[in-house]
């Protein structure tokens, strides 16, 4: 486990390496990186260049993305329920340039990447699994990398808004509710999955007991 913390965030890493270390913590091995700063929620332009610029060189850290790499951005999650849109959202604003790279002047060219977006939606509005949306736009246009992003469900009212999670393991729509399917990953893909999931809810059980915890401290 490696830490650091300044005045705008708190950045912890872990790597798991071996088959008892994930068994203990109940996830796949590889490397569990987060960012952690209550500034995420406030619209303080300057901690959220920080945050952006921490935020891309830890995907680099992850795997290092380059200009010839094509890469595959999967908005995860039901843009029409709030807390479950940030995938979505996200994939909206991506700078897709895969469809207009052999159009681009040369002035600029050096300087985009290969990138297309999907949002495929979730099972009861599709009718179809998202992995095998994925699975089939993937095998389609064989991107190099997938970059996943999801609204995550927290274990404390305390990360809501306020923390990125990182990971070179893929993700599994739905866990978070105890409704996984199957899950976008390496081993499923055949290509590199990064996963960028930032909390945005809690069950019922878990704000009553963060409630009782603040009154009794």
């Amino acid at each position: 486990i490696i830490s650091s913390e300044d005045e705008i965030m708190t950045v912890t890493q872990v790597e798991i390496t071996t088959d008892s270390g994930s068994k203990k913590l109940g996830k796949p091995k590889g490397r569990y990186i987060t960012i952690e700063s209550e500034e995420m929620r406030y619209n303080n332009i300057d901690c959220q260049k920080k945050l952006t610029l921490a935020l891309s060189d830890k995907v680099n850290e992850l795997i290092n993305i380059n200009k010839q790499n094509k890469i595959l951005v999967v908005g995860l999650g039901n843009r029409n329920v709030t807390p479950d849109s940030l995938g979505p959202k996200v994939a909206d604003r991506i700078l897709v340039t895969r469809h207009i790279l052999d159009t681009l002047p040369k002035e600029i060219k050096n300087s985009v990447g290969n990138v297309c977006a999907i949002s495929p939606g979730v099972l009861g509005i599709t009718g179809i699994e998202t992995f095998d949306i994925i699975k089939g736009i993937s095998d389609k246009t064989k991107p190099d990398i997938v970059i996943a992003i999801d609204a995550l469900a927290a274990r404390s009212i305390n990360r809501i808004n306020s923390t990125i999670q990182l990971s070179d393991t893929g993700i599994c729509p739905g866990a978070g509710i105890g409704n996984a399917r199957k899950a976008l990953n390496k081993e499923n893909l055949g290509i590199d999955v990064i996963s960028i999931g930032v909390p945005t809810v809690v069950d019922a059980a878990t704000m009553i007991n963060d409630t009782f915890d603040g009154i009794l401290s």
